[in-house]
């Protein structure tokens, strides 16, 4: 994995903004509408190249496929990252699911209940503003059914097609844009384990039975010679939908779970091929009860990985740099923290870009820095604002070059 060993490189969390052709024909295919497969698979491989290119000149060092080959059937969706493998998985059902049912369905006694998003604490102390749609807060209730997966049978894994296809596309739109390294997303086996379990004996068991499966996309991946990304804001996220709020002590243990069942699921793989992306969810509002980063640091610095990626540019977040003033960066290892954000319209200006980069650097080394988004763009603000993002991106990370370099 690279770093930033003679200047500041940039990066993103990973989702990137899809054409209205591409978007139009995922909701015609996720609907049965069409059926002509190599008609989408031309039009994909297609998006993907196009993507790639278009991060080449925004100035992106280190780029991924958009996640394009996980379907976004609308402009509005904050969901992709997640629903994707719920077709690359077997044992899952579809059953009609409240928002506000329990998650964790068969936890062991005395464990923390996960509570689904429905119940967010953040949600319930600003409900008002929520439930106007004219407040601009945006909660992503009511945009996604309420039809949902839930387990009922054993987990495996089935997308080897489609993971493959996926890196097929992205290898030769690499290639073609000049890029030699790149990162693919995968969701980490605690986010893909937000379920309703009606199959295994525990949620437990459940855990680690999405990490066995969901290794094999890892894998896939990194044999490939890409660098991996696991998603996983449920490390830090589901503090907001555990009610009454937990001890900081008991939501460790409830989130190293979570670490412990990733990192069964890269044994073995090599940690300077993988980087994690932690966050507090990515929807539009408050944000007042997040986890405070100290309380999830230590946790996060278990995952067996050489980069870790998180928010750090929004306004509840942007002032935790100074965690890693008492934490120390364990040698070898890269942080890549939000530089602009995907929860504002206002285009971060170059200078305060350089001034967040810095910060960073200051504290942890310039070398030890990559410079990225808080989460996904794609999905969530208009494409023309994403690009105008990261081209910002890149020009502040130009301006700490020259500053952290001369």
């Amino acid at each position: 994995m690279k770093n930033s060993r003679e200047r500041i490189l940039t990066s993103h969390v990973g989702s990137l903004p899809r054409s209205d052709a591409l978007i139009a024909a995922n909701k015609a295919r996720d609907s049965g509408e069409s059926k002509d497969e190599a008609a989408f698979q031309k039009l994909l491989t297609e998006a993907v190249a196009d993507v790639v290119r278009r991060q080449k000149e925004a100035g992106v060092a280190v780029p991924n496929d958009g996640e394009f080959g996980k379907s976004m059937g609308q402009k509005l969706n904050f969901g992709a990252w997640l629903f994707y493998a719920y077709h690359r998985l077997s044992g899952l059902e579809i059953a009609a699911i409240d928002g506000t049912a329990d998650v964790s369905t068969r936890p062991k006694p005395g464990q923390l209940v996960l509570k689904g998003s429905g119940n967010r604490r953040d949600r319930a102390m600003f409900r008002q503003a929520y439930e106007d749609p004219e407040s601009g807060v945006w909660s992503g209730m009511g945009i996604v059914t309420n039809r949902r997966p839930v387990c009922a049978g054993p987990i495996e894994y089935t997308g080897h097609d489609a993971i493959a296809r996926d890196i097929a596309n992205f290898k030769a739109a690499l290639a073609a844009s000049g890029y030699d390294e790149g990162f693919m997303t995968s969701i980490a086996p605690g986010s893909v384990a937000r379920m309703p379990n009606r199959y295994y004996d525990t949620d437990d068991d459940f855990l680690f039975a999405c990490a066995d499966a969901m290794r094999e996309e890892y894998k896939a991946i990194v044999d490939a010679g890409l660098i991996l990304q696991l998603d996983d804001p449920s490390i830090a996220e589901s503090w907001d939908q555990i009610m009454p709020e937990p001890s900081a002590a008991d939501y460790r243990k409830f989130a190293m779970l979570r670490v412990e069942a990733l990192n069964r699921a890269v044994k073995g793989l090599p940690a300077d091929r993988i980087r994690l992306h932690l966050c507090w969810g990515s929807w539009h509002g408050p944000h007042v009860t997040d986890l405070p980063m100290k309380d999830i640091v230590e946790v996060m610095l278990a995952a067996d990985c050489q980069a870790y990626s998180f928010e750090a540019a929004n306004a509840r977040h942007e002032h935790e740099w100074a965690v890693w003033k008492d934490v120390k960066l364990p040698k070898g290892k890269i942080v890549i923290p939000g530089i602009v954000g995907h929860a504002t319209n206002v285009i971060e200006h170059p200078e305060l870009v350089a001034e967040r980069i810095c910060r960073f650097a200051g504290v942890v080394g310039r070398e030890n820095v990559i410079a990225s988004t808080d989460c996904g763009l794609g999905g969530r603000i208009h494409p023309q604002l994403a690009w105008a993002k990261l081209e910002a991106l890149s020009e502040g990370a130009a301006i700490a070059t020259e500053r952290l370099w001369r």
